[in-house]
């Protein structure tokens, strides 16, 4: 059985490594690691290398970030993903069953990995005006990432889990152990704030490897500002700011080097194409590796996990054609060189063959690096935020969708349409385009629709035996915070 004073050791060190890199509770010297002090942020090289270690704590593996499958196993609430029906796949059943577990291990990389980056970024921001010498221009950009950064992190969490605590300081303090959630309505305006400086500070055209851009910030926030006129805030005046603010991004994507890959559509999750909006790419000396390509979306009867793979009525209704073929495994080679197919593997599922051929190989499951946000999404952002808000679509609003169906090998939409039968068509759009990118539960959550996902499940998938409420859309605080924190 685990105790209460067990608990409490986990959650204190949890807290530490967030709050200060070190501590525990017993130590009395000052916090090292990711907080630094004001002599080491006092220099243009000691805030890189905060950012370094803010980017760094987005891809610790299988420890802190997205370089494990922890957000597909949260998001399997969504109907483009599911799991083993058998075998040891507990934890990420109780995603897809609504029945999530505080304790459940899938959880803490993603809130730890948040949290560890916002500390660093919050460092940044609160002392890069101690640095006196150095490039101005260089020491905004850095500012900017971090802001950034800090925006995402905070919108992953606020996404996830709903109400969040927001982290005054990057200095740890006792009080930490008693802080309050905070409500989405009132984390918003603080992503909102962030993007904002990012936005202006943050250089133009295409950087480095994994460094955003000024389009991916205007692309991020598009992407907040859609979301905020859904649920939980539900204000609708936001779909026109996403519509403006991505269009932004599709008027000047040239400078910003994006642009839809028309190359092998299975390239662009391996990263470093004209699509890329965000990518996280390795970075000094941390290391990528991501259990969602390969192994964990292999059939056991390839040698891999069946972690997880796509329901049957999404891959049933997906439209055929070069995309479908391109996202889904449906014949696996067993050891003996016999061919299958995937109606004869052990779970009598397809698999996602996106996150498994990155270099021609299907065991290869290093060093590819996690694909954040992708251009398609600025272009299916528009199209219905445009919709959305004016109440019907406008030529732009059809050539953005219509870009994406055509690289999918599909017609185009037909004209005439109401804005929200326009709107539904691009949702559903949004759906095929990113299976199994986690993308399916937030807008499913934001549209109120995850009830509706989650009725008429086909034979052979996992069905809810709870009554799916607004509570399911947010996760339960993970591991042991609310045993030492009854505000948690």
């Amino acid at each position: 059985m685990i105790t209460r004073k067990y608990l409490k050791h986990i959650l204190y060190g949890c807290l530490c490594m967030i709050l200060a890199a070190g501590c525990s509770k017993e130590l009395t010297e000052e916090p090292r690691g990711l907080v630094a002090g004001a002599d080491a942020l006092s220099s243009q090289a000691g805030l890189e290398s905060a950012l370094s270690g803010a980017y760094g704590s987005l891809m610790v593996p299988w420890v802190s970030g997205f370089t494990s499958v922890s957000q597909i196993a949260m998001t399997m609430g969504g109907d483009d993903l599911t799991t083993h029906p058998g075998s040891n796949k507990e934890e990420f059943r109780e995603f897809d069953l609504f029945k999530v577990s505080s304790l459940n291990s899938r959880m803490p990389p993603i809130w730890l990995g948040c949290y560890k980056t916002i500390q660093a970024t919050t460092n940044i921001i609160n002392n890069y005006k101690n640095v006196k010498d150095g490039n101005q221009d260089t020491i905004h950009a850095i500012v900017g990432e971090a802001s950034y950064l800090r925006a995402l992190s905070y919108y992953w969490l606020t996404r996830l889990w709903g109400e969040v605590p927001v982290i005054p300081s990057e200095i740890y303090s006792p009080d930490y152990l008693n802080l309050k959630k905070s409500k989405p309505a009132d984390i918003y305006p603080l992503i909102e704030a962030d993007l904002t400086r990012a936005e202006e500070w943050v250089p133009n055209g295409r950087r480095s490897s994994g460094r955003p851009n000024k389009g991916s910030v205007k692309a991020l926030l598009a992407d907040v500002y859609l979301t905020e006129a859904g649920w939980p805030l539900k204000n609708q005046s936001k779909y026109a700011l996403a519509a403006s603010k991505a269009k932004e991004v599709i008027d000047n994507k040239a400078a910003y080097s994006f642009d839809l890959y028309t190359g092998d559509y299975l390239k662009i999750f391996a990263g470093g194409t004209v699509e890329d909006v965000f990518t996280l790419f390795t970075r000094g000396n941390w290391i990528t590796y991501n259990s969602f390509y390969g192994l964990s979306t292999m059939p056991e009867d390839e040698g891999g996990w069946s972690d997880f793979f796509p329901e049957l009525n999404f891959f049933n209704n997906f439209p055929a054609g070069p995309r479908k073929d391109a996202t889904f495994s449906t014949s696996f080679t067993l050891s003996d060189g016999s061919v299958i197919p995937w109606q004869k593997t052990s779970t009598k599922h397809p698999y996602y063959k996106k996150f498994t051929i990155q270099s021609g190989k299907k065991d290869v499951y290093m060093s590819a690096n996690p694909v954040v946000m992708r251009y398609a999404h600025v272009l299916l952002i528009y199209a219905e935020a445009q919709s959305r808000s004016a109440g019907a679509p406008n030529s732009d609003a059809y050539s953005a969708v219509n870009a994406v169906r055509r690289r999918a090998g599909l017609a185009d939409l037909p004209t005439g349409l109401s804005g929200a039968d326009f709107a539904a068509a691009v949702v559903n759009e949004r759906a095929w385009e990113f299976a199994g990118e986690w993308n399916r539960w937030f807008d499913l959550v934001r549209l109120e629709q995850v009830e509706a996902a989650n009725a008429n499940k086909a034979e052979g998938d996992l069905k809810p035996t709870v009554t799916i409420t607004k509570a399911n859309y947010w996760m339960p605080t993970p591991g042991a915070d609310a045993v030492i924190n009854p505000n948690l």
